[in-house]
């Protein structure tokens, strides 16, 4: 694939309703319900909801046969108001379900995890290959009954992994590894070539933004790999709600949509799920946006691995580079130097006029002439200033420039000055493609300077600023190519907005912590308790708790999978029933919903994670 210029991978096209996905057709965006799939007029005017939004699918959840005969009334109550918007059956653990739900929506979501092998437990089973091929030919025997039922009636399928919920049957041969999530996949689309069936969608899913990259890289590289070119669902479950579920989201979704990967999306956020549309069309236009742009001449046979992505090797200055974590550069242009206490960035960049009074913690970066050897002062160059370099006596410098700045003189600079951090700029259209090309180059060249990208906006929105910030920045990040982050916005956000987006989109990268994590799902017709009350309170009570991961789930599909990594767990277990879990462990099981949040706390205290 070409990693500078943007384009978008072709894909078959796939027949939802009167709603085509891939090919030339647009990007698609979205959403699913949270109601009660057997409470249809619920289920129909949320569904006009997400359509009033901008919605061109919609999922239900039908966890039984009833959830699933119900959707032939949700869907003919939909038609019968003129609302066409295809449907989307969301299975798990019962094949059965999937046979009765082909019937009556447009399309059926399988979950490879759980469509055939039984529910996760995380125990290691052993095979003989003999072994695992029965177990293959069981997947076999009951998937293609399925796809008969869905040729009959026209109806497409997606095949959705979810990181939380792979069998324990592909955990014990792969490991937890995105290979693991890939074969968990190509198992049920090999069967679907085999069985000429083409109406397919894939979905790799995980919250961990770093893992759904590059899952989807490898699984679009293995299709290739195959001759497969079935179009691509994407999102990061459980990505949350307010401003961290918007950057997760961004950072991963537009990772993949940047490098031309993804044909329709979804932003799993715990809002109401019109909420997600908007936040998914700005996502899909503001990528999009780019298609045609000036081509990007990027260098090429450099040590690069796209597939497997390690943090390019640099040597440390001061706190930059090296093994150390991303630093944040906050511009204050103004003389305003007031910060938030818990996102107090590393370097502020203050031009021409360095403040007499400057609070303790972060260090001063000033316009190269006028730096004058302050102690907690370091000086910026531009590429007219190089001649100044030579006579700069501090341990550290900045060098602002762009891809297409880094010419023979500059080069030669850097490899005299391994003391130089860049700041990279682009004013290109694509400025992914060309930031990459210069981290790239300067592998080729055998430099090791760091380097922190400098991305500049002008916007008013908070959330427009927070999406595209994040969708730059994601690739960047997954790539390994990132020392630092520089935001500056020239519209009506404060520079502590910019602040709190950079830390809070190298947390998403898990590359640098700086508040507590919560991993907590959309919700759907599954969840039996009061999930955004729960989230709030949750969040009011732990906010404080730097560095902690907590899981809040509203039901057992992907809760304790997606929470493997968190620190504490909080999962639906019934009706207003809750079950809390230390990692991977369930410790109480349920519990009151209107004791649970104590009790979580408690679980917290008691395990000396309190502070």
């Amino acid at each position: 694939m070409d990693l500078f210029n943007y384009s978008r991978r072709e894909t078959n096209v796939v027949h939802i309703g009167a709603t085509p996905l891939g090919g030339g057709n647009p990007i698609r965006v979205q959403s699913m319900t949270n109601t009660d799939t057997l409470d249809t007029a619920a289920s129909v005017e949320q569904i006009k909801r997400i359509v009033e939004a901008g919605g061109e699918y919609v999922r239900l959840t039908a966890q039984g046969t009833k959830e699933a005969e119900n959707l032939r009334n949700i869907n003919a109550a939909l038609r019968a108001q003129g609302c066409t918007v295809p449907l989307v059956a969301d299975i798990h653990f019962n094949p059965r379900v999937a046979d009765v739900a082909a019937r009556y929506v447009e399309k059926v979501r399988i979950n490879p995890g759980n469509y055939v092998d039984a529910a996760r437990t995380f125990k290691h089973l052993e095979y003989t290959d003999e072994e695992y091929a029965r177990e293959l030919q069981k997947i076999r025997d009951r998937f293609v009954p399925f796809l008969d039922i869905c040729k009959e009636n026209h109806t497409a399928i997606r095949i959705g992994v979810n990181h939380g919920s792979l069998s324990d049957r592909i955990m014990s041969r792969y490991g937890d590894t995105p290979e693991g999530m890939v074969e968990s996949c190509m198992e049920f689309l090999r069967i679907c070539v085999d069985e000429n069936f083409t109406d397919v969608v894939i979905s790799i899913k995980a919250s961990n933004a770093v893992v759904m990259v590059r899952t989807v890289r490898l699984l679009a590289a293995t299709m290739e790999r195959e001759g497969m070119h079935f179009p691509l669902h994407l999102g990061v479950t459980e990505a949350g709600d307010g401003e961290d579920g918007r950057i997760k989201s961004a950072l991963g979704i537009g990772a993949l949509l940047a490098d031309g990967l993804g044909d329709t999306i979804r932003v799993s956020l715990s809002e109401a799920p019109e909420a997600e549309i908007p936040v998914a069309r700005k996502l899909v236009d503001y990528i999009t946006r780019r298609t045609g742009h000036p081509y990007i001449p990027g260098p090429q046979d450099t040590a690069f691995c796209y597939l497997a992505p390690t943090r390019r090797e640099t040597v440390p200055v001061r706190n930059i580079g090296g093994t150390n974590p991303p630093v944040v550069i906050s511009a204050r242009l103004d003389g305003n130097m007031d910060f938030d206490p818990q996102f107090v960035p590393d370097y502020v960049y203050v031009g021409r006029t360095l403040p007499d009074t400057r609070p303790q913690g972060p260090q001063y970066i000033v316009d190269a002439d006028l730096w004058q050897g302050q102690s907690d002062c370091w000086p910026a160059f531009k590429a007219d200033q190089l001649f100044l370099m030579s006579g700069c006596t501090a341990s550290l410098k900045f060098l602002f420039t762009t891809y297409m700045g880094l010419n023979e003189e500059v080069l030669a600079c850097l490899k005299y000055h391994p003391e130089v951090v860049l700041i990279a700029q682009s004013n290109h259209p694509n400025r992914l493609g060309e930031q990459r090309a210069l981290a790239l180059q300067l592998m080729q060249e055998g430099l090791k300077n760091p380097v922190v990208y400098f991305q500049h906006y002008a916007e008013d929105c908070t959330e427009d600023f927070q999406l595209k910030a994040s969708a730059d920045m994601g690739a960047l990040l997954f790539d390994g190519l990132t020392d630092g982050i520089f935001l500056f916005n020239q519209g009506n956000i404060t520079p502590e907005t910019a602040d709190t987006t950079a830390f809070s989109i190298l947390q998403a990268g898990r590359l640098r912590t700086s508040k507590t994590e919560y991993i907590s799902c959309p919700g759907c017709g599954r969840t039996l308790y009061d999930l955004s009350g729960t989230i709030a309170r949750i969040k009011a009570a732990t906010a404080h708790l730097k560095g902690l991961k907590i899981g809040i789930m509203g039901c057992i599909v992907n809760g304790p999978g997606e929470m493997a990594d968190a620190d504490y767990g909080y999962v639906g277990a019934g009706r207003g029933k809750i079950s809390l879990y230390k990692r991977k462990e369930c410790i109480e099981k349920n519990i009151p919903e209107a004791e649970a949040v104590d009790k979580l706390v408690e679980l917290i205290k008691a395990n000396g994670d309190w502070r």
